[in-house]
């Protein structure tokens, strides 16, 4: 994810406490009023994939998965649903193309690291395009023109260098993660960090860090509208262990691009 996790978390506690006392965040319609119970996987499957994942860290990792399930009902969705509602459709998909575009720098970069040329150039020619033609990314003419979204992060560096995945592990907000891709977004956020702090682009402007704190927010939100999933309405009764599974598929899946 291309966000800088302390620049978010401070923010994102602003607005719930501006949210708390204003009485302006929506209600979520269709919600369950708690959290199903959660059951062992091994009560209804023998399927040994599901529950061959190292996890020794459950026991927490089943505390956050928890802790962002009621900051998803009672904080962050109510927020999301707040802006797909005052903003129209066509800004939405405008804000969602200047992140997109901004996160094709860590695929570029990542690209080099793993020496995956036709990647770099194809990110290279789609931030080049997007970043000109797009208006400054608001656009997307890339794609039409042939040139395909790509997809890295340090992360997945790490992995085609051959370092294990290490344990499960869910971190706050962020969710599912492994403790090889929690180091990866450290290193990319810290990438990005330092290259904002470097070239401080608000350096003359009034209320710079403000500015800098809302496009960080923002970016926080529209990552989350951009995401479909929502928890425990899978209709499993093991969905704990079923979203551990499917994010290991899924590790092992991006590696091999």
């Amino acid at each position: 994810m291309p966000v800088t996790i302390f620049r978010i978390y401070p923010v994102l506690l602003a607005l719930y406490l501006a949210l708390s006392l204003t009485g302006c965040a929506t209600t979520i319609a269709n919600r369950p009023p708690e959290e199903p119970a959660m059951h062992s996987v091994s009560e209804f499957s023998d399927d040994e994939r599901v529950v061959d994942i190292a996890d020794p860290w459950e026991g927490f990792n089943r505390g956050v998965y928890k802790f962002n399930y009621r900051f998803d009902r009672y904080f962050f969705l109510p927020v999301v649903s707040g802006y797909e509602f005052i903003t129209p459709t066509f800004i939405q998909k405008g804000v969602s193309n200047f992140f997109a575009n901004i996160g094709e720098i860590r695929t570029l970069y990542n690209s080099a690291f793993q020496l995956k040329g036709k990647k770099f150039l194809t990110t290279f020619g789609r931030f080049l395009t997007n970043s000109t033609i797009g208006i400054g990314g608001l656009f997307d003419p890339a794609t039409p023109f042939g040139l395909k979204k790509q997809s890295e992060d340090f992360g997945r560096t790490l992995g085609y260098w051959g370092v294990d995945s290490g344990p499960y592990l869910v971190l706050p907000v962020l969710g599912p993660n492994s403790l090889r891709s929690t180091g990866g977004f450290a290193v990319d956020a810290g990438i990005r960090f330092t290259t904002i702090a470097a070239t401080d682009p608000f350096e003359n402007v009034d209320h710079g860090t403000g500015i800098m704190a809302g496009i960080s927010t923002l970016e926080a939100i529209d990552m989350r509208h951009k995401e479909k999933f929502r928890y425990y309405e899978s209709g499993y009764p093991f969905e704990y262990y079923m979203v551990r599974f499917l994010y290991h598929k899924k590790g092992e899946l991006l590696l091999m691009k």
